[in-house]
């Protein structure tokens, strides 16, 4: 398995699973193009500043991506500790908007990756509404849909990791059929980034006590990256439409 010779947008890659996962695929012999907010601390082919919660903005920076892209990784988000319209503006309605745009550049064999959650194995119980979601057409179409069925704060970041995975699973086949692009989740459970602070003040420290025996530790960020690495690269050239867990056996505790 190796990346060699792909060109790869990795979004969030100056910290955490992001940069991770660019090193590694540079290190594979990928071209890595970073996208994120601030500006990278860590070797890159090429970057891109971009406010993945504002469509103007990612539709002007397209003009700054490669003509031809073999692979995307949606690793960026914000935290649920963040107000409920951003997260829902970054971590899905943006991260769609500019999925839809990159694949637009990509042919047989492209690769989706879209970072979503163990939070996010709920998504049956709430599965109509992600679908209505999922249907808007734009990224202001979705967020006038979200205006009329407002998400609740405290659980906002699960809602959209659902949402994110119903959305990644409507897709896959269409896209694979008309282009040959995959488009697969990755669902960490607790990982040791910048974020789990957040993680662990959105889930409320009784939650986080419960549930600490059901795992050995958290993840490091580069126990994560392989697996998308993995997706990205040929050797799963017949994997779609799936959302694998990396969480160390977390979610199979709940069973």
């Amino acid at each position: 398995m190796n990346l060699q010779g792909k060109t790869i947008v990795v979004t969030g890659c100056g910290s955490g699973i992001g940069s991770d996962f660019a090193k590694l695929a540079r290190l594979q012999g990928a071209r890595v193009i970073g996208v994120d907010r601030n500006d990278p601390m860590l070797t890159l082919d090429g970057f891109v500043k971009i406010d993945l919660g504002d469509p103007a903005a990612i539709d002007a920076a397209m003009a700054q991506l490669p003509a031809h892209i073999d692979a995307l990784a949606n690793i960026a988000g914000v935290p649920g500790t963040a107000p409920a319209e951003l997260v829902g503006r970054v971590n899905y309605l943006g991260l769609r908007h500019f999925t839809q745009r990159v694949v637009e550049r990509m042919g047989e064999g492209g690769s989706v990756v879209n970072i979503s959650s163990i939070l996010g194995a709920e998504w049956p119980a709430r599965l109509e509404l992600h679908r209505e979601l999922g249907a808007t057409a734009s990224f202001e179409a979705g967020a006038a849909w979200l205006a009329k069925h407002p998400v609740p704060q405290e659980t906002c970041y699960q809602y959209f990791k659902e949402a994110l995975i119903v959305w990644t699973y409507t897709q896959s086949q269409k896209q694979f059929l008309e282009r040959g692009v995959r488009m697969n989740c990755v669902a960490p459970g607790p990982v040791f980034t910048p974020i789990l602070g957040d993680f662990v003040q959105m889930l409320g420290n009784e939650r986080v006590e419960k549930d600490a025996h059901r795992m050995k530790r958290p993840a490091f960020s580069d126990e994560v990256a392989p697996v998308i690495a993995f997706l990205c690269s040929d050797a799963s050239r017949w994997v779609s439409g799936i959302n694998l867990p990396v969480d160390g056996g977390l979610a199979s505790t709940y069973i």
